[in-house]
């Protein structure tokens, strides 16, 4: 038995969801998302709670039913309050700068690093050296994120790219003479 699919998922106050089939849509004051549930659970909606229970107890049944039921929260949540991810920059000379619907990036390469913002993902440039990503889908603002720190992650010895604002980086010790 699941013991985190178990739970019911409460729907807030500001939050509309409908259910359709296997597809569940919620709409809140972030925007509106879709997840498709699998076919081997069932979602039912009731008392401003959401319920995924498996259908039949099947082993692929029970491995999906913790992970649908925590998509099926964070569907709820980022329509909510939706996610966010701060980004920091390292390195002199290392900046970032919004140009239009793009975010552009001078990592220290011979050219600059243009990353085209998808649908549904906010970014904001407080500093030149600070980014932060905003959205209501956990996964994309995820992504986005990663996609972004790809470009130039930090190295061990002097702390140089981009890291996440919680992360800390190992430091190693340099050459001995």
């Amino acid at each position: 038995m699941s013991r985190i699919g178990k739970h019911p998922v409460p729907v807030p106050q500001g939050v509309q969801v409908q259910l359709a089939g296997q597809t569940l849509t919620a709409k809140g004051p972030k925007g509106e998302l879709k997840l498709t549930i699998v076919e081997d659970l069932d979602v039912t909606l009731a008392d401003g709670k959401i319920t995924v229970k498996p259908r039949q107890v099947t082993r692929r049944a029970r491995s999906m039913w913790g992970m649908q039921r925590t998509l099926v929260n964070n569907l709820v949540k980022g329509v909510k309050d939706g996610y966010s991810e701060e980004l920091e920059i390292n390195g002199v000379g290392l900046r970032a700068a919004m140009q239009g619907k793009n975010l552009q990036l001078n990592m220290g390469f011979s050219h600059e690093v243009i990353y085209p913002i998808p649908a549904g993902i906010e970014i904001k440039v407080e500093k030149p050296t600070s980014i932060k990503i905003s959205g209501a889908d956990k996964q994309l603002v995820g992504k986005v994120a990663a996609d972004i720190r790809s470009v130039k992650p930090p190295e061990p010895y002097k702390g140089k790219g981009i890291k996440y604002a919680s992360e800390t980086i190992l430091r190693k010790e340099g050459k001995k003479k």
